[in-house]
């Protein structure tokens, strides 16, 4: 219980009388309950939920309902639950908002139940609705080894961006690794700025991930890449930043703010279609938070204060049961294991469509440069009937055109897409391949005669269809030595087993 607002350490544990449900609420037998940041900042008056004196911290248990109050109509008691609020997780029982708790399945264990939406949750939502992270981009998550930040690194991932781990220690590097973070930064040896520079060859991040703050806020900033997406997470590091608004206008980029709680009250829907996912995702095995330590119930405040001290990588987690334990890591059946493809050369091979499947949401690599030339042009020109001068005159060109050169079709540099995706997967099982062309493009930038372009994709999605499967891929074509790509598309292909 908090008393009075202070550090961890002015805890206590007390005997309460047992709660009644009201209207619209549930009564929960807690088994565990995950810390989050936010709770080290409520009990010492710092956050913008502020509940009246003296209430017990915690702000998201899982645990088994006792009763239901009045009105609740999709719970009853003896259903296994993950709930969250302001506070009162870390009591044997709680109180909760009827509209805020939901059903988690009987595979899945009370630790990991307790442990999985408000990260994994804020930081979805974070990822998907306001930074609208495609693949194909790159990602900084700043703070990547603490609960939300590791989520972020998952979820990056999955979502096919490449992600940029930031964290103060190589031992929080190391798991941010085993998450899925393709490049590492220890900010508290090397210089950020420099370090992104190095790794996105002077480019810059497209989304930056920030639940830190303080100094590491604006050098983040100043490393977004044109039209770069600034999500405002939090201020695990202390200060809230005073950013110069300047550098959102010379880099055309967005400060987009993720309150996830607010989000949850304000768009319902949307937020249980995210919970859903994100429950289907871990049920998958695609998605699993990281356990720092198991804590007693009176051990609490030592909880609190190991989070304080930035102790903690992952969550750390009180639970109020002895039947509750460390999870281990879910084992997937093998009819659903992603076994990794086979690559002859830079080719991936997958073994039919049911193994292309598994695949899904991941890269697929990047391709060879593929030089456009003038007699390109002029073939493309003479199979589609289009001979407009600023394609087929070189010499019209060189008075008429910014660079002096002629600019190739946008439907041309597309029409390559099946030579690259030939050269980056198979299947072996396919006996015929029709590619149908896009379900949506956007061409973004001209590209000269005597220029070079690449394809990087990933696997969006592999959908089962009478006798094949209809597959969507995300491709993303560049042009050599310029930071915007040509075009952005979304391939669509009939595979046929």
């Amino acid at each position: 219980m908090c008393h009075a607002y202070g550090l961890p350490d002015t805890l206590t544990l007390n005997d309460i009388p047992s709660p009644e449900p009201g209207p619209g609420q549930v009564l929960i037998d807690v088994k565990a309950c995950s810390l989050n940041f936010p709770d080290t900042l409520t009990i010492r008056n710092m956050y913008q939920f502020k509940p009246p004196l003296p209430f017990s911290p915690g702000s998201e248990a899982a645990g088994v309902v006792r009763a239901v109050g009045e009105g609740v109509r999709h719970l009853k008691p003896g259903d296994r639950v993950f709930t969250f609020g302001s506070h009162g997780g870390l009591a044997e029982e709680l109180v909760s908002d009827a509209r805020v708790t939901v059903p988690i399945p009987d595979e899945m264990d009370f630790v990991t139940g307790a442990s999985t939406m408000y990260a994994y949750g804020t930081s979805y939502h974070a990822l998907k609705d306001r930074a609208q992270l495609k693949p194909g981009e790159t990602l900084l998550v700043l703070g990547a080894a603490g609960g939300v930040g590791l989520a972020a690194v998952e979820l990056g991932k999955l979502m096919g961006a490449t992600v940029i781990a930031g964290a103060s220690t190589d031992e929080k590097l190391a798991v941010c690794a085993e998450k899925g973070a393709t490049h590492l930064i220890n900010y508290s040896t090397e210089d950020l700025r420099e370090r992104i520079k190095d790794i996105t060859g002077g480019k810059g991040v497209d989304v930056v991930y920030d639940p830190v703050g303080d100094k590491w806020a604006e050098p983040a900033i100043r490393s977004l890449a044109w039209r770069g997406r600034y999500l405002v997470v939090g201020f695990a590091g202390g200060e809230i930043p005073k950013i110069p608004l300047n550098l959102a206008l010379l880099k055309g980029s967005a400060l987009v703010g993720v309150f996830w709680g607010l989000f949850t009250q304000k768009e319902p829907a949307l937020s249980i279609k995210n919970m859903q996912e994100i429950a289907m995702y871990v049920m998958q095995g695609k998605l699993s938070p990281h356990i720092h330590k198991l804590y007693a119930l009176a051990d609490a405040p030592q909880a609190l204060t190991d989070m304080m001290d930035r102790k903690v990588i992952g969550k750390a987690v009180v639970v109020l049961s002895e039947e509750v334990t460390m999870p281990t890591a879910r084992v997937v059946p093998v009819e659903e294991a992603a076994k990794p493809p086979r690559r002859e050369g830079q080719t991936l091979v997958f073994d039919n469509l049911a193994h292309l499947k598994t695949y899904a949401g991941q890269e697929l690599g990047v391709s060879d440069w593929e030089p456009i030339t003038q007699a390109m042009i002029n073939q493309f020109a003479q199979a589609t009937g289009d001979h407009q001068w600023i394609h087929v005159d070189p010499e019209r060109a060189k008075s008429g055109l910014p660079g002096g050169t002629t600019i190739a079709h946008g439907f041309l540099v597309l029409s390559l897409s099946p030579k690259f995706s030939y050269t980056l997967y198979s299947v072996a099982s396919a006996k015929m391949a029709l590619n149908y062309g896009t379900n949506k493009v956007r061409f973004t930038s001209p590209v000269p005669s005597g220029s070079r372009v690449r394809m990087r994709a990933v696997l969006k999605e592999v959908e089962a269809v009478p006798g094949g499967a209809k597959i969507l891929t995300e491709a993303i074509f560049d042009i050599d030595g310029q930071e915007k790509p040509a075009c952005v598309a979304e391939l669509l292909s009939m595979v046929y087993e």
